[in-house]
């Protein structure tokens, strides 16, 4: 215990040793507020965590992410416009289906997305539905370096974790 003056109460010499824990933990929330997403460490594949004020608002910076990934986005140019209509029985496998339609148009289309705006995420009798608008061009190999191959989503370590005002979103892509 820290040396505080003996006339102080025990109430104000909790509060005064919990503050630092109090203040970092607040720092850490604004400084996620401020990143949309974040690769974290794992031996072989992609871990990600993205950041939301709202489960859409991670889920669009779950592809902003998994595209990233793949290549440097400020080179992708919002040129086209696509939409994305996936269903799931439950959060975790709404986020599963919503980046892996992503990840198909990629490999069928020859597309890379830059821009992402989900325009609902439902409930339903059978689970969830999203739609969204995603925006992107075709890949240039001239243009768009490849960073890493994306090979599948997982559910290994999969979480969506639910806070006032703010949602996190983590998954592993195989590589």
């Amino acid at each position: 215990m820290r040396n505080l003056p003996k006339n102080i109460g025990l109430n104000i010499q909790i509060a005064y040793i919990l503050k630092p824990l109090f203040c970092f933990r607040v720092t850490r929330s604004v400084a996620r507020l401020k990143k949309r997403f974040e690769f974290l460490e794992h031996t072989a594949d992609l871990y990600i965590a993205a950041y939301g004020k709202s489960l859409e608002e991670a889920f669009e910076n779950a592809a902003y992410a998994m595209f990233e990934g793949m290549t440097d986005l400020e080179k992708v140019q919002p040129k086209l416009e696509d939409t994305v209509e996936v269903e799931g029985y439950d959060e975790q496998a709404l986020l599963y289906n919503w980046l892996e339609a992503l990840l198909v148009k990629f490999d069928i289309k020859d597309k890379l997305y830059s821009s992402f705006k989900i325009a609902s995420i439902e409930k339903t009798p059978a689970g969830f539905k999203l739609k969204a608008k995603i925006w992107g061009e075709l890949f240039n190999p001239h243009r768009h370096i490849s960073k890493v191959g994306i090979k599948a989503v997982t559910y290994h370590q999969m979480e969506i974790v639910k806070e006032p005002n703010f949602v996190t979103v983590k998954f592993i892509l195989d590589i």
